[in-house]
């Protein structure tokens, strides 16, 4: 190939061993109110109105943002989704 031609396909990079594993990606550990809204399929006015009303965990505050866990929430939707005070009991009845 010339040097002042442009090839029309990009030459394909080597493939990776097929017994070769990619990197996984980390799994994030908190979400904010729009990351909660897409994996609890709603709106993000519905998240912070649930979250004013007391029917889904306390969120935490890191800096500025205000986040949520998602092993509180996997936990708390395996426990039926009660309302925040309900869920705090639970949490400290597991805890002893």
């Amino acid at each position: 190939m010339q040097a002042d031609t442009i090839p029309i396909r990009p030459v394909a990079a080597t493939p990776a061993p097929p017994d070769s594993n990619p990197p996984a990606a980390p799994t994030p550990l908190v979400a904010d109110a729009r990351r909660l809204a897409v994996l609890m399929q709603c709106g993000i006015r519905t998240i912070r109105t649930w979250d004013a009303g007391g029917k889904i965990p306390a969120p935490i505050r890191v800096g500025g943002r205000v986040v949520w866990r998602l092993d509180e929430i996997r936990d708390w939707l395996n426990a039926g989704a009660p309302d925040r005070t309900t869920w705090a009991a639970i949490r400290s009845a597991r805890k002893n």
